[in-house]
């Protein structure tokens, strides 16, 4: 099941006895337990029937102990273990003289209690008797990070959702500037979404203005400058991105353009170069195919195979790696090297 269709169940006031939530996207743990610790009970409810323990500080014994009360004036208590990948599971057997009370419990839950573990950043081992109890009485959910260029289009089904619309090029930024954190996208498209009219288009303005990214001066417009082999716009760009490190980051800006020449590398090599079958081998928008068939003119194949071996050695020179030369001076070495 999906986090949305979790979501749905628990509206619908279908629950699970048992819930583990794991893997390495944080946010849609977050999404689902948010849901089940605030929306489940009413607020007299609560009181009596819901426990929030956190794994560095409790143990299996007081989460099964919790667990196996009964609800008081409710028809079900909630038991929720945070960052549960910090709790000591303990042994995942029974013995011939010892019972795993943990293993007792997840073999026959009491149906009146709703028992959540989130154990995030990382996936629980499927090998153990534990997480097979629990995927065979209850829910498990695997919450898998997100492909770089899954991002953009993970934004536009977000903003879907609280009925408003991105241009392709605005998605294509947030997610190139913030990353595959979905919670702080999140977190930045809500704010953004509160000065907009419901309904509204957010585009690369909304962008620039509410997200503190320029206009002039990004990675988007530093790609087109390269594409166009415009030297003097980028050491425009690359001066700016060197009086302002922090928003610009060497490396982010390196990061960026090491995948937008990976991806001109791959359009060298597709065959079929229809629009459709581009966009779907290089995992970007219809919208941009034609970015990469311009950069893919100006840069032979052996050309990005250069380019590609410069970021990656300047990547490591901006480490520190058998360099001590300023950020901004790699930048315009770096930049020397692509375009010539």
């Amino acid at each position: 099941m999906t986090a949305l269709e979790i979501l749905k169940d628990l509206k619908a006031r279908k629950f699970k006895p048992l819930y583990l939530l794991h893997g390495e996207e944080p946010y849609f743990i977050d999404l689902v337990s948010n849901y089940i610790e605030h929306k489940v009970l009413s607020d007299a409810e609560k009181g009596f029937n819901q426990t929030v323990l956190y794994g560095k500080d409790t143990d299996v014994m007081t989460a099964i102990n919790a667990a196996k009360r009964y609800p008081m004036m409710s028809d079900y208590q909630i038991v929720m273990v945070k960052e549960a990948q910090d709790m000591k599971w303990g042994k995942d057997d029974d013995d011939k003289k010892h019972i795993n009370p943990l293993l007792a419990y997840l073999e026959n839950p009491l149906p009146s209690t709703i028992l959540v573990f989130c154990y995030k950043y990382g996936k629980f081992d499927k090998r153990k008797k534990t997480y097979k109890a629990i995927d065979k009485n209850g829910l498990v959910f695997e919450s898998a990070a997100l492909y770089d260029n899954k991002i953009p289009g993970w934004i536009e089904g977000y903003v879907s959702d609280k009925k408003y619309k991105i241009a392709p090029q605005a998605s294509a930024m947030l997610a190139e500037y913030l990353g595959n954190d979905l919670s702080k996208v999140a977190n930045e498209l809500d704010k953004l979404m509160l000065n907009i009219a419901q309904g509204e288009e957010i585009s690369l303005k909304h962008i620039q203005d509410n997200i503190g990214i320029s206009k002039e001066y990004n990675v988007f417009e530093l790609q087109s400058a390269l594409v166009r082999k415009d030297a003097y716009k980028v050491n425009q760009i690359v001066n700016y991105f060197e009086a302002n490190p922090k928003a610009n980051p060497i490396v982010l800006v390196l990061g960026n353009l090491n995948n937008f020449f990976t991806k001109v590398l791959a359009y060298h090599y597709v065959k079929d170069k229809s629009q459709q079958n581009l966009a779907r081998e290089l995992g970007v928008s219809p919208y941009f195919v034609k970015d990469y068939e311009q950069a893919a003119r100006g840069y032979s194949l052996g050309k990005t195979f250069q380019v590609i071996s410069s970021l990656r050695e300047y990547d490591l020179k901006s480490k520190g790696v058998d360099s001590n030369t300023d950020p901004g001076g790699l930048m315009r070495e770096l930049m020397f090297k692509i375009l010539h």
